[in-house]
């Protein structure tokens, strides 16, 4: 597999670990990505005691009325869920667990597998990604990338390897969000992009700056990054120190 310097050019050939050869499992994506997803819900709930901070009387019987709890000197219920300004029956609950977990060696399989997609250039087009039909996967460039301070060389990196087409289609496809979740700070959509992999994520955040496109570094490597809404085949660049940290993951 070839090596591209920081100037989009060859500079040399690499050998890919056996994970690329990993045997795809999409189903374990996909219970991977969903139980990753569901695990992020925050926790939400009324107060416990949301509807019983007023106090009732409870009144004998032969005075015509039925006997709930009311308030003092007053007809009105309270403390229960069948009257008018009674408690809520059955409202969310805060302490509602919301984590849903996944077998660990599912979970192993699934990012593999997820790896294992990005060097598949069918999986990948099949996903909406462009980029050069020529272009070997994964795309392997030389540590020096870190050194990329500028998104203007950022861009001309991209853009000869053959890769920057898929940003533009990242912009192109950018959109307002549909629903409630376009007032509350989340209002547009963009497709996503690339995906950097290298061993440090900050010395790749000027990449950040092009739509769609996410860095990670191998400890933050995940279903979510790799296999967003759990579809793998995600167009991924890896740095050489990655390459050799997947060498070693899978020894």
């Amino acid at each position: 597999m070839p090596i591209y310097s920081i100037n989009g050019e060859k500079r040399g050939e690499i050998d890919l670990p056996e994970i690329f050869n990993y045997s795809v499992r999409e189903d374990l994506i996909r219970k991977a990505f969903r139980a990753i997803s569901l695990s992020l819900r925050q926790p939400y709930g009324s107060s416990p005691l949301a509807g019983l901070r007023r106090v009732g009387h409870t009144t004998k019987p032969g005075l015509g009325i039925s006997r709930m709890p009311r308030i003092a000197g007053g007809s009105r219920v309270v403390g229960i869920a069948s009257a008018v300004g009674g408690k809520s029956a059955h409202s969310p609950r805060s302490t509602k667990k919301l984590y849903v977990g996944i077998n660990e060696k599912e979970r192993k399989m699934a990012k593999f597998s997820a790896i294992a997609m990005t060097a598949s250039a069918d999986a990948v087009r099949k996903r909406g990604h462009r980029f050069s039909e020529s272009l070997p996967l994964p795309v392997v460039v030389e540590d020096a990338v870190s050194g990329i301070k500028k998104t203007k060389d950022a861009v001309n990196l991209l853009k000869s390897i053959g890769l920057y087409e898929d940003i533009l289609r990242s912009k192109e496809g950018k959109h307002i969000r549909a629903g409630r979740g376009k007032m509350r700070n989340r209002r547009y959509k963009v497709p996503k992009s690339l995906l950097i992999v290298g061993t440090d994520s900050v010395s790749l955040k000027v990449f950040k700056s092009l739509p769609g496109v996410d860095v990670a570094s191998m400890d933050s490597l995940s279903i979510r990054k790799l296999a967003p809404g759990g579809v793998g085949g995600r167009l991924t660049v890896y740095t050489e120190s990655a390459i050799e940290k997947l060498r070693e993951a899978n020894a």
